[in-house]
Parts: C-alpha cells; sequence; structure tokens
C-alpha cells in the first residue's frame, strides 16, 4: 500500500525578514489620541488663567458709552495691579466708596498728588488741558468742578459718558485698595468682542 504522503520541496526561510509595518488607521488613532490630549491640556490651562487671574463681570448702565454699553459682558484682569502701577487712561472696577456691596467701572483720569479741576466740561490736570479722545461731543458734561488735589493711594474716576455718570466728581477719588481689577477684554455681544487695553492704550499716546 502506498503512502499518501509526498515530499514536497521545503521554503528556504529568509533571514532578517522585517516584520510588517504598523497599519495607517492605528496610525491615525495614535496621532488623534496625542492631539486630544494636548487639546485637553490647552483647555485646562486656559481655564486655570480665566479662573485665577480674569473675571467675568457685566456692566450695568450706560456711563461708560461709548466704549461699554449696558449690559454688555466683558473680562477684567484681577492681579495686573499687583505688577503694573496703575495709570491715566486705565478703565477699572473697584468696589464703590458709599456702598462696597457694589462695584463700578470707570476710567482713571487723576493720580495721587494731581490738581483735578474742570471747566465747562474740560479737564485740567495740574493747570493743563488733557486730551479725552473717547469722551464723545454729544456726552460731554460743560459743567464746572473743583479744583481739588487727589490724596495720597488715591484716584480720580470718571465715566466716559459725563452727563450719565455717577463718579468722582460726586462721591470724590477712589483708594486704590477699593480698586480690584482693569477692563481688558470684551466677548459679548459678538459686534464688540476685542480688547478694551488697546483702546485705553490709544488714548495714552
Amino acid at each position: 500500500m502506498q503512502s499518501t504522503d509526498q515530499n514536497q520541496p521545503s521554503t528556504p526561510s529568509v533571514p532578517g525578514t522585517p516584520s510588517p509595518a504598523p497599519s495607517t488607521a492605528h496610525s491615525l488613532r495614535n496621532e488623534i489620541r496625542v492631539w486630544t490630549r494636548d487639546l485637553l491640556i490647552a483647555i485646562g490651562l486656559a481655564l486655570v488663567i480665566i479662573v485665577f487671574l480674569y473675571q467675568p463681570v457685566k456692566v450695568e448702565g450706560t456711563s461708560m458709552a461709548p466704549l461699554l454699553s449696558d449690559q454688555e459682558r466683558i473680562f477684567i484682569n484681577k492681579f495686573v495691579y499687583r505688577f503694573e502701577p496703575i495709570e491715566r487712561g486705565d478703565v477699572v472696577v473697584f468696589w464703590y466708596p458709599l456702598d462696597r456691596s457694589k462695584s463700578f467701572i470707570k476710567r482713571v483720569v487723576g493720580l495721587p498728588g494731581e490738581k483735578i479741576e474742570i471747566r465747562q466740561g474740560i479737564v485740567y490736570v495740574n493747570g493743563h488741558a488733557i486730551p479725552e479722545p473717547y469722551v464723545p461731543p454729544q456726552y460731554e458734561d460743560m459743567s464746572d468742578f473743583g479744583p481739588i488735589r487727589v490724596p495720597k493711594n488715591c484716584y480720580f474716576v470718571m465715566g466716559d459718558h459725563r452727563i450719565s455718570s455717577n463718579d468722582s466728581r460726586m462721591f470724590g477719588p477712589v483708594a486704590s485698595k477699593y480698586i480690584y481689577g482693569r477692563a481688558v477684554f470684551a466677548y459679548w455681544p459678538v459686534d464688540h468682542f476685542g480688547s478694551l487695553y488697546t483702546t485705553e492704550a490709544s488714548t495714552k499716546k
């Protein structure tokens, strides 16, 4: 009886044959995983910065028009004045000196030690008129005020909408300890989206 087994030539092995390359799908999954991780880290860092450095606030009233409108949403930098001095032109948020449960937002006009006087709506600092391009003619208040000397560690603040602003002309200069932030960015409504600091900086030139 014959055997059904037949001798077949063996296939010689080739030493050093490389293993198959990873599939394209596997590489794509790895890349997506890395991108997702980096995105989550970036979002986490952004949230930390917003929570600890910035604070969202809602503007109520029109005293800072046309820069800020009623119900506008902005971010304020809560720590900037730990590292930088308060400057003329800064739009600051502070506790209302007559009721510290309320916050106001105004523009810094006078610095500590300066003499402030208003004559026919023009602001004079130490006897010199200062340019105020942020106050439109229709918002000017042509009345007189002062002169007064701003005390040490205090700031004279006013709203840009002069005829509709409760400010240092009424409640006096604001102590620096009550100022807790600078307006830096508007985010709502979307047509106001953008930096507020660039607007301030342009008024200081």
